[in-house]
């Protein structure tokens, strides 16, 4: 419950903040909060120089079904609300881990995807379970069979790879390292994002082959942008690489660094890597009656 707007300086908002490959969220308890979290604070909480400053919002509070260690909701810095992120996601089953919300190393949490099953393999390292990725959702409802398509978006036409990820992705392959390196994503992204064969806008990847199981992978993120890593881009990225004939695991490099995901014949995927925290704060009692003061 929000406390009184005259009270509201009181209440001592203490936050973290995590990063994976450069993607970095804010990870704030459901209980630490006196206000809803609306798309206008996230954004004012997201801001690089007037708040924070992150790539998104980790909301973690008590889960309201049996079985799960918590419940995880996870907001992009426009204010739009993710089914999933997998650096966010790992980010926040280790801080789970080191802030005693559990004491065991596989463990489940809720999300807006469903249930993710997390396995903690050392102090900064974990494996998610982000279940079957699907060709065919209702993010891509005109889409064939086999997720494949065409569109045409910043003057050319390409050919994607359509995957249900927990989030909606577009995998696009590209020829080689230098075309791959040569896009102008801010250029070409929000056209494909906001095109009209996603009704829920889409994430997408380029993709190119590096050799065995190997793929270098670029990511505009939904909400986001051009981002030096997303979790569930790389998946995205290895499954259409899959798909077109690669090997599993892959192995993305991505602007921030590697990331290893397993896709299964059944495209059922696991995606491993690390994650750290980078600091520990309070909002300051001025700030937070500002983001009260919020709609």
């Amino acid at each position: 419950m929000a406390e009184a707007r005259g009270h509201i300086h009181c209440r001592r908002v203490d936050f973290e903040k995590w990063h994976a490959l450069g993607n970095d969220y804010l990870i704030v308890e459901r209980a630490a909060l006196p206000f809803e979290l609306t798309p206008a604070r996230i954004r004012m909480l997201c801001a690089a120089h007037t708040g924070v400053f992150a790539d998104g919002v980790l909301l973690l509070s008590p889960p309201d079904q049996p079985g799960f260690v918590a419940r995880l909701r996870i907001f992009n810095p426009d204010g739009f609300e993710a089914e999933l992120s997998g650096n966010g996601a790992r980010e926040a089953v280790l801080y789970l881990r080191r802030s005693g919300w559990t004491d065991t190393d596989t463990f489940s949490i809720q999300t807006a995807a469903g249930a993710i099953r997390s396995t903690i393999t050392s102090v900064s390292t974990a494996s998610l379970d982000l279940g079957q990725a699907r060709v065919r959702s209702g993010d891509y409802p005109s889409g064939a069979d086999d997720g494949v398509g065409r569109l045409r978006a910043a003057g050319r036409e390409w050919r994607f790879q359509h995957a249900q990820v927990g989030n909606p992705q577009c995998a696009i392959r590209m020829g080689d390292e230098r075309e791959l390196g040569a896009l102008d994503l801010p250029a070409i992204g929000p056209e494909i994002e906001h095109h009209e064969l996603f009704p829920n806008r889409t994430n997408v990847s380029w993709y190119t082959p590096l050799g065995t199981g190997r793929i270098r992978a670029r990511i505009f993120e939904r909400g986001v942008g051009e981002t030096s890593a997303s979790g569930t881009g790389a998946t995205g990225a290895a499954v259409g690489h899959v798909l077109d004939g690669g090997d599993s695991p892959v192995t993305v490099v991505l602007d921030g660094g590697e990331r290893e995901v397993e896709v299964g014949e059944d495209l059922h995927v696991k995606l491993s890597g690390w994650a750290v925290p980078v600091f520990r704060g309070t909002l300051a009692e001025d700030f937070v009656k500002e983001l009260h003061e919020t709609e």
